[in-house]
């Protein structure tokens, strides 16, 4: 099979391409003959461009937890207090557009037969590359060849309006749709023509949600477009995909995120880690690890909003507030199961199975997450060894961009509703009028989960399914701002699992005491795996509390979240600014 971060590899070993600033042009050898005046050399310069998706130490299920749906250890530098300022910040790097650049004026001087497709390749990453500059910095410089350290009016240039150069983007995207080869791959690592329908569908949501909703720009008239091209990008990938199922069991969703190889039904685009090649992720220690990474759990605001198997909402309960764990997680979207541990949860050790309900030494709330991580413990919570496929660009997705896309546009049927939502809760396990019928009431409690800036009740729905969806695909972010709904990075709750009164409990009903908590003096364990919270009346950081102070939802303390308007852009670096005062600064930094 190939794989993406092989051919990223090899590239990368013969091409040395690669400065940090605009004006170093890439050395003229030899080589360039050999590159451009085959398709195989072509080929090989292209993956360099791989390089610009999401790395997979970290990966894509990190991004979300700094955001309203996770409550994690500490708080990033974006959200903290006084933290992100023109000194501190960063991304103003340029060096993989030059790359592109450079590849793209040589193969159009190309006589090799094909070179649109690699050059499809390329604008496809130039894209890209332009799309990830655009949500962070806003207004850019457009630069479309390589410069010579001779051109002062380019390197010293003003930066032009982000609307331009996604206009140019979406110029970028339509030239690789028309002349990628290839349509589809089955090791799921390879760029084709349905990888960049699917990218269109994320990149022009974002584009016109953010004209809607950040009326600042004046922009509101033009977002329809934008949301057609969504619509129109994903009916253009046909039935190419559709969303995996497994014959038994209740894993389907599960399934996707702890397979080595990717499934071709749904999954887009992946990269396929390989232990034999050393290329791995740290998805267990991430999630699971109490002193490695975020230590990242669901908050209850949002493990709320997941429905009930019966389509209805769990909130219309008059005591969902106070329901416990061990109740509020029946006959709920089949999703909650395979995303955080329930009771039944098992895991083994060295291969043999145990028991393993939330562990309250690893989560803040309870809701421990299982999405990504593998059900062995041994090596894989304690070393950085996950080798499951790393997914970047899923059928789901895509189901949802369409489905918000249409629910905007208000054109949406009850075939339409059927396709998407429905057959993401239908997957689900989820029965009832849900699946088919288009909502004409707003939900009480998504209304004010959103701080009522949204009401129509298909679009909440659409949200709900989304963040429930998505949830560690590192996606959030990007929804709350383009949303422009960024308050809730500061103010949605950090709460858990509800607990009635100080003592122990048991998670999973094995007669077994799974935490105990207490305020005061420090008790003695019942057994080995109790874990012990101390949730004695404190403001402290780092603390745990009753929101009731003996009873009541679990909080947790990260420390104070800032949210600023102007945080919707990243400042320019001051560094950048001073070897360029032309770029000027983002409003209010």
């Amino acid at each position: 099979m190939k794989k993406l971060f092989f051919y990223a590899s090899i590239a990368f070993a013969v091409l040395s391409f690669a400065a940090c600033d605009l004006q170093e042009l890439p050395v003229a050898t030899a080589s360039n003959q050999a590159i451009f005046g085959s398709k195989s050399g072509m080929e090989l310069y292209v993956t360099s461009f791989y390089d610009i998706l999401p790395g997979t130490d970290v990966g894509v299920f990190q991004g979300d937890d700094n955001s309203d749906l996770i409550a994690r250890n500490g708080v990033d530098d974006y959200l903290a207090t006084g933290v992100l300022s023109s000194v501190t910040s960063s991304g103003w790097d340029w060096k993989d557009l030059r790359n592109i650049n450079y590849f793209i004026e040589n193969a159009e001087k190309s006589s090799v037969a094909g070179k649109e497709n690699f050059i499809g390749v390329a604008r496809f990453f130039r894209a890209l590359f332009y799309f990830n500059k655009v949500k962070r910095f806003g207004d850019v410089p457009w630069i479309d060849q390589t410069i010579d350290f001779r051109d002062s009016t380019t390197l010293k240039g003003p930066r032009i309006s982000r609307f331009d150069i996604m206009d140019k983007v979406l110029e970028d995207l339509n030239y690789a749709i028309e002349n990628i080869e290839l349509t589809s791959d089955q090791s799921c690592t390879r760029l084709t023509k349905n990888v960049a329908r699917a990218y269109k569908t994320r990149i022009c949501l974002y584009e016109a949600a953010l004209r809607k909703y950040h009326t600042i720009y004046n922009m509101q008239g033009t977002a329809n477009t934008w949301y057609q091209e969504v619509v129109n990008a994903a009916n253009d990938m046909g039935s190419a995909f559709k969303l995996h199922q497994v014959a038994t069991g209740n894993r389907s969703y599960r399934e996707l995120f702890i397979t080595k190889t990717p499934y071709a039904d749904e999954t887009i685009l992946a990269v396929a880690l390989d232990a034999n090649l050393q290329v791995f992720s740290s998805a267990n220690r991430r999630f699971i690890s109490p002193t490695y990474g975020n230590r990242p759990s669901l908050t209850r605001h949002f493990v709320n909003t997941y429905l009930k198997l019966d389509g209805t909402a769990f909130t219309d309960d008059p005591g969902y507030k106070t329901t416990t764990f061990v109740n509020e997680v029946q006959n709920r979207d089949l999703r909650l199961q395979q995303t955080i541990r329930l009771g039944d949860y098992h895991r083994t050790e060295n291969g043999v199975p145990v028991a393993a309900p939330p562990n309250f030494n690893q989560t803040y709330t309870g809701y421990q997450p299982i999405k990504w991580c593998y059900d062995e413990r041994f090596p894989y919570d304690d070393e950085s060894l996950n080798d499951n496929a790393h997914i970047i660009m899923r059928w789901g997705e895509v189901l949802l961009n369409k489905a918000e896309a249409m629910a905007e546009l208000g054109t949406m049927t009850a075939a339409d509703w059927e396709a998407t939502i429905g057959a993401l809760r239908k997957r689900a396990g989820i029965t009832g009028p849900t699946l088919t019928t288009i909502p004409t009431v707003a939900d009480p409690y998504l209304l004010d989960y959103y701080k009522n800036k949204f009401t129509n009740p298909v679009l909440l729905e659409v949200m709900r399914e989304r963040a429930v969806e998505l949830v560690f695909e590192g996606l959030r972010p990007d929804d709350l701002i383009r949303w422009h709904i960024g308050e809730l990075f500061q103010d949605a709750p950090m709460n858990g699992m509800y607990v009635p009164a100080l003592g122990q409990y048991d998670l999973n009903g094995d007669g077994i005491i799974d935490v105990w908590f207490y305020q005061g003096s420090k008790p003695t364990p019942p057994n080995s795996t109790t874990a012990l919270v101390d949730v004695s009346p404190s403001s402290a950081v780092g603390r745990l509390q009753l929101s009731n102070g003996t009873s009541g939802e679990v909080l947790w303390n990260p420390g104070p979240r800032e949210w600023q308007d102007k945080k919707y852009l990243y400042p320019i670096p001051e560094n950048d600014r001073t070897m360029n005062p032309a770029l000027g600064q983002n409003q209010g930094w």
